[in-house]
């Protein structure tokens, strides 16, 4: 790593982006004010119902899917899937509760809706939609985008997409996340009035940056492993669960073999043969019951699925991090080297190659008057150079205070969730052993009967 220069204006070169106390100015405040204003609302430490107003004033679901036929644009039929999103206030006035407004959206709109979340909020670890096409599935499930369960499952996930910005206690009070929510024509014109394309990084220069930054903030730099490790690590799980569900599958519908044979046992035999029909019932049931048993353990594997795209968005806050020092770097680099010029051009010696230089030396040297003007030109752009260092200099320390705040409540947010998962995923394989044991244990009482 290179030594800091011993220039007078050393505090104006570029270092890691450290999280500063309150700003007095801007959007720092702002975010700021917004974020208390929130945790003052609820004591607890439940995100989902706590932390923000909204929940606690408007009900949010995304009640029902269809499919439908229309025209793209490129005036082309296609089939797509729309979902009706249902918002219902909570307050009431003189006992009536306020009537349930309702609008449709497809699938392309969340996504509009959460590009433009990702633009307008870098810091900010912006909640994933749910998969537009199956991933992970077993034999059994369709990988169709148009498959009734898929689509079921979807409509679920994007319900709890819409819950999870509602309950941020910065998202939530986005006026473009309410227009979605009430205003149902004319709100891609809405959001694409915002410019919010024009505003968004080049995938091209968040991979030069990458690259080229030379002092990398090492805790995003851990924060970036860790999302490359998370996503590994849920994806790996998802293989070995569509696993387990095809050889579990298999297993269970196996059983039903031993509900034909007893049944044909059972015509054969006298004494034997009322035991023998039951027992066959009971495998009977068995064997079905792993159908319900899969559907179920599909929402837990989409719960994993959704911090496997979360860690995405984890990324994604690294990139806006890495840009933004990159900026730095340059604009650094810039003011240093005009400051060289403009010592160069004063003392008259110049202490690097240039191609100034070497025209210099064949054409002449400058009138003293060229020179001063000159002079005078690189010190009003070092001026503008330093204020706009100083400025890429706070803009830098407020995103990293406020992007570090926002990935502390995301783990917190994540924990809880993923505890939950996990344990509701154990106890429902315990109840799934426990259903196998009283079909094994009616069975031999069946035969005990006979």
């Amino acid at each position: 790593m290179e030594q800091a220069p011993t220039d007078p204006e050393r505090q104006l070169q570029p270092a890691p982006l450290e999280p500063l106390g309150r700003s007095d100015s801007g959007l720092g405040v702002a975010v700021d004010e917004e974020a208390e204003g929130a945790r003052e609302e609820g004591s607890g430490g439940d995100t989902m119902t706590h932390n923000n107003f909204w929940l606690k004033k408007i009900e949010i679901s995304v009640s029902e899917a269809e499919k439908r036929t229309g025209r793209n644009a490129m005036n082309m039929q296609e089939t797509y899937t729309a979902y009706l999103i249902e918002t219902r206030s909570v307050e009431h006035t003189d006992g009536q509760s306020v009537l349930t407004d309702s609008l449709w959206r497809r699938y392309s709109e969340f996504e509009l809706l959460r590009n433009y979340l990702l633009v307008y909020y870098p810091h900010i670890v912006v909640p994933p939609l749910p998969e537009k096409r199956a991933e992970f599935v077993w034999h059994k499930l369709s990988a169709d985008n148009m498959d009734p369960d898929f689509v079921e499952r979807r409509r679920i996930g994007l319900e709890n997409f819409l819950l999870r910005i509602a309950s941020h206690p910065i998202l939530c009070r986005d006026k473009i996340f309410y227009l979605f929510l009430t205003q149902e024509g004319n709100w891609k014109e809405t959001v694409n009035e915002t410019g919010f394309q024009l505003k968004a990084d080049s995938r091209l220069k968040a991979l030069n940056a990458t690259f080229r930054v030379k002092n990398p903030d090492k805790r995003f730099t851990d924060l970036k492993h860790y999302s490359d490790e998370l996503q590994s690590v849920i994806s790996h799980l998802l293989r070995v669960r569509a696993r387990v569900a095809d050889r579990l599958y298999g297993v269970y519908k196996v059983h039903g073999n031993y509900g034909r044979v007893f049944s044909e046992w059972s015509a054969i035999e006298k004494e034997m043969g009322d035991g023998l029909q039951s027992a066959g019932h009971h495998m009977d049931v068995y064997a079905s019951s792993i159908d319900d048993i899969l559907e179920d353990e599909e929402h837990y594997a989409d719960q994993l699925k959704e911090y496997l795209f979360y860690a995405e968005a984890l990324r994604a806050v690294c990139r806006k991090h890495e840009l933004m020092q990159y900026d730095l770097e340059i604009a650094a680099q810039d003011l240093a080297s005009k400051k060289q010029q403009c010592e160069e051009l004063a003392t008259g010696t110049v202490r690097t190659f240039s191609l100034k230089g070497m025209t210099t030396k064949l054409f002449g040297q400058e009138t003293p008057e060229q020179r001063e003007a000159r002079i005078k030109v690189l010190e009003e752009q070092i001026n503008e150079g330093e204020q706009q260092l100083k400025s890429k200099n706070l803009e830098g320390r407020e995103f990293v205070k406020n992007a570090w705040a926002d990935i502390e409540r995301f783990k917190e947010q994540k924990n809880r969730d993923l505890k939950e998962a996990l344990i509701s995923y154990a106890v429902m394989q315990i109840s799934m052993c426990k259903k196998g044991i009283q079909v094994w244990t009616n069975a031999k009482e069946c035969f005990s009967k006979m």
